[in-house]
C-alpha cells in the first residue's frame, strides 16, 4: 500500500512578467503544507411551500501556504506583494500541484495574493507564516 505523506508534494507557482519561470515553494510548516477551502458550487433557495431549487454558480477557492518562518519561499511571496504596491496593481499566479503520494495533480489558474502576514510572529521562535491565494479554479487530473 501506498503512503499519504505530504512530504513529496510538489508546489510551483508562476507570476507572467514577475516571475515567468515555475517558483518551487519549499520550507512548509512543520504542521501544514496548505489548506484549501471548501468551494461552494452550488446555490440553493427553500420556496415557500417547502420545494427546494438549486442552479450551479462559480467560485473562487482559497488555498492557504504555511511556510516556516526561515523558508526561502517566503521570499517569493514578499516580492510579490511589494511589486502589487509598488505597481498599484495585482500580478495574476497560476499554480500546479502534484500529490506524489496519490497520483494527482491539481492546475490552479488566476490566483490573487489576498493575504499575508508582514513578517513573523514571535513567541519562543519565531512562527509559521501563512499566505491566502485565491484562485478563479482548482482542477484535478492524474499525474
Amino acid at each position: 500500500m501506498a503512503s499519504i505523506t505530504a512530504a513529496n508534494a510538489v508546489v510551483t507557482l508562476s507570476i507572467p512578467n514577475l516571475f515567468p519561470s515555475p517558483q518551487q515553494l519549499r520550507g512548509f510548516s512543520a504542521d501544514n503544507v496548505y489548506e484549501m477551502a471548501d468551494q461552494q458550487v452550488v446555490e440553493t433557495a427553500m420556496g415557500v411551500d417547502g420545494v427546494l431549487s438549486g442552479g450551479f454558480v462559480y467560485n473562487p477557492v482559497d488555498q492557504t501556504f504555511v511556510l516556516q518562518a526561515d523558508s526561502a519561499s517566503n521570499a517569493f511571496f514578499e516580492a510579490w506583494a511589494a511589486a502589487q504596491t509598488k505597481l498599484r496593481d495585482v500580478y495574476i499566479a497560476n499554480g500546479q500541484t502534484t500529490l506524489v503520494s496519490v497520483n494527482r495533480k491539481y492546475v490552479s489558474t488566476r490566483g490573487f495574493l489576498v493575504s499575508l502576514p508582514p513578517m513573523p510572529a514571535a513567541a519562543r521562535v519565531l512562527q509559521p507564516r501563512r499566505y491566502t491565494v485565491r484562485w478563479q479554479s482548482v482542477l484535478s487530473a492524474p499525474k
